[in-house]
């Protein structure tokens, strides 16, 4: 068998999946890879640039911040070969055959990094496919696939290059997780492509976080042309001073967490198996639209969608600077298969949205509740007048 690339031990369910794997395919070509996100700051160099990237960004687009980022660890498929990474990059493959190439990317960003109907669409392009009206019409195409252990959607889509005349294929997935949004995408040759969908799906399917691992800010500058426009807050605690952040009254048994990327706040309560924490950010604009956030909030609890007529039965109620949506939703952690319950509070206040979200134990949250209300009822903004 070849060697292990990873420097810590595999957390059970990537050892399962390593096991797994080991046993399924009868061939001593397994390997498991991790990435540290402190990779990420090797430049790639023009010539081996994967698509063209803009030399400025769009409007309202921030550069992120990957502190606290995850290491990624995987098992890669057999012909997939690792690349040099750029600065928005944690992962990058490549896959070439018979002259045909194909190229992986994995990227996290910010919130709903612009939402997904949006990213869909500007991918639909690229193949030459007119773009989906509604997120109804975008979760018909979607298929079902597991990232991390966790419930995420599949957009499989073939097409001509609008630009090159090449037939193209794009397989890809965004996962959002802590209030964070991946993607992962493979493109080019749409034969290529359709041939390693499989491995693909089961790359996704070995995926696992460790730790975070801090890094440097990231350069903007390599996200795709034409990805919506977006704007990610800071996530390290000593990055944003005092004075920008909101004051709250923090209710009692309320313990500081440690911040993880795109976080301006995190709280934790309880303790043992009962627990449930507070997380609070902050996006430009809309956020990414109230409906696709609580359909994000919803798939962390293995719900299914709804839609934009069912907004109306969540109530609203009166915050600093303006109205608040209040979402309650009850159902099982994806990421721990236990029941949680999750009340989330969406605050759009001078060009921003803010997000308060507590979720965990069902017992904990449900008792912690008014808790949460009256702490964003506290809440005073630098920037509120």
């Amino acid at each position: 068998m070849k060697r292990l690339a990873q420097s810590n031990a595999l957390p059970p369910v990537a050892a399962a999946l390593l096991l797994f794997a080991l046993a399924g395919c009868g061939r001593d070509d397994v390997k498991v890879y991790q990435v540290a996100t402190n990779d990420i700051a090797v430049a790639l160099p023009p010539a081996a640039a994967p698509m063209a990237m803009p030399a400025t960004m769009p409007g309202g687009l921030a550069v992120p911040d990957n502190s606290s980022q995850p290491k990624l660890k995987y098992i890669l498929p057999d012909g997939w070969k690792e690349k040099t990474l750029t600065q928005m990059r944690v992962a990058s493959f490549g896959i070439t055959e018979n002259g045909k190439t194909a190229d992986v990317s994995v990227i996290p960003l910010g919130g709903m990094a612009g939402g997904d109907l949006a990213n869909v669409n500007r991918w639909r392009k690229d193949v030459g496919q007119t773009a989906l009206a509604t997120d109804d019409d975008l979760n018909k195409i979607a298929e079902p696939v597991t990232v991390v252990g966790q419930p995420a959607s599949l957009f499989d889509l073939a097409g001509t290059n609008p630009g090159t005349g090449d037939n193209e294929g794009i397989v890809a997935t965004i996962l959002h997780a802590d209030d964070t949004a991946w993607f992962f995408k493979m493109s080019g040759d749409a034969d290529l492509v359709k041939k390693n969908k499989p491995a693909f799906i089961a790359f996704l399917k070995s995926l696992a976080f460790g730790p975070p691992v801090a890094t440097a800010a990231t350069d903007l500058s390599q996200l795709p042309a034409g990805h919506p426009a977006i704007s990610l807050p800071s996530t390290a605690a000593d990055s944003t001073p005092a004075t920008d952040k909101p004051s709250w009254n923090v209710p009692a048994g309320w313990q500081p967490g440690e911040l993880a990327q795109f976080l301006v706040a995190k709280f934790i309560i309880g303790s043992g198996d009962a627990t449930a924490a507070v997380n609070v950010s902050q996006l430009s604009g809309n956020g990414g639209g109230l409906l696709s956030n609580i359909n994000r909030w919803r798939g962390q609890l293995g719900l299914t969608p709804i839609s934009e007529a069912d907004l109306a039965q969540f109530p609203v109620i009166d915050a600093t600077g303006g109205k608040a949506t209040v979402v309650d939703i009850s159902g099982t952690d994806a990421r721990s298969s236990k029941p949680a319950q999750l009340v989330g509070v969406v605050l759009p206040l001078a060009g921003q949205t803010w997000f308060y979200k507590l979720m965990g134990d069902p017992a904990v949250v449900a008792q912690q509740k008014n808790a949460l209300i009256q702490f964003v009822q506290s809440a005073k903004y630098p920037d509120a007048h």
